[in-house]
């Protein structure tokens, strides 16, 4: 059932290879390869079909062959092989016996686990800024929601809400950046590449649009009193409501 509802970088530079088919439906599929001097090819490639991935040309099930892969993009099957493992860390490709490499769907046993141990580490997060928070890191804060409800309102594509989703992943990298701990840093920035296809489907959910910028701003009022329970509080419902939201449409 749908539910309705209403609600008042760097640049790269790309080239396109000839189109990559899947074999199952023989339709072209709009892969389009980045390009950036600064990093490996192993990490173009992997940019390349997990952007496919998360907008969904590249649907669940889609078998990734790393041969094929490498003439569409021309290049070795190495660093394609390197993207596909990493793809399969991310959760977002899994490996089947008879198929090989194919393009994972969203399972619930997945999603609960992975923002199980989100909301763990976030609220550790959350009660280390906020007994660190300060009032240049509070304005940032605040104009990092701004942005991310801007974003909402531009009317972007529910289909493929990137421009939010990278807002909401800048207002959550501020609030690790205040807990003040490098491991703690780098755990959720690795979390938040897994999390980032989960965080894409929340946002194609209208109904939990106001949800998300209400629980953003509460979360800023709680820093503003250094009321570390209840930013605490604040971030579980908001992770707990996210899981809620997204397994409502799998049903």
């Amino acid at each position: 059932m749908r539910e309705t509802g209403e609600f008042s970088g760097r640049k790269f530079e790309r080239t396109m290879p000839e189109g990559f088919r899947e074999k199952k439906n023989n339709k072209p599929v709009d892969l389009t390869l980045y390009h950036d001097d600064t990093v490996s090819l192993r990490e173009l490639v992997f940019r390349t079909l997990r952007d496919a991935i998360l907008e969904n040309r590249l649907q669940p099930g889609t078998r990734l062959m790393e041969l094929h892969l490498a003439n569409q993009l021309g290049m070795s099957r190495t660093p394609v092989r390197e993207a596909i493992r990493l793809l399969e860390m991310d959760g977002l490709v899994k490996m089947n016996e008879h198929r090989g490499a194919v393009v994972a769907g969203i399972e619930a046993s997945d999603l609960k686990d992975v923002l199980e141990v989100r909301m763990a580490l976030e609220e550790l997060a959350v009660r280390k800024a906020c007994r660190n928070m300060d009032r240049e890191m509070l304005a940032r804060l605040e104009q990092a929601e701004e942005e991310f409800e801007q974003s909402l309102l531009a009317g972007e594509d529910l289909n493929n809400p990137s421009k939010s989703a990278m807002a909401d992943v800048h207002f959550h990298e501020l609030i690790t950046e205040a807990a003040h701990n490098r491991r703690l840093e780098l755990l959720l920035t690795s979390l938040r590449e897994q999390i980032y296809r989960y965080r894409l489907e929340n946002l194609k959910i209208e109904m939990s649009l106001p949800y998300l910028v209400s629980e953003h701003k509460a979360l800023i009022e709680a820093f503003r009193e250094k009321d570390e329970e209840q930013a605490a509080r604040t971030i579980c419902r908001h992770i707990e409501n996210q899981k809620v939201a997204i397994l409502s449409q799998m049903k």
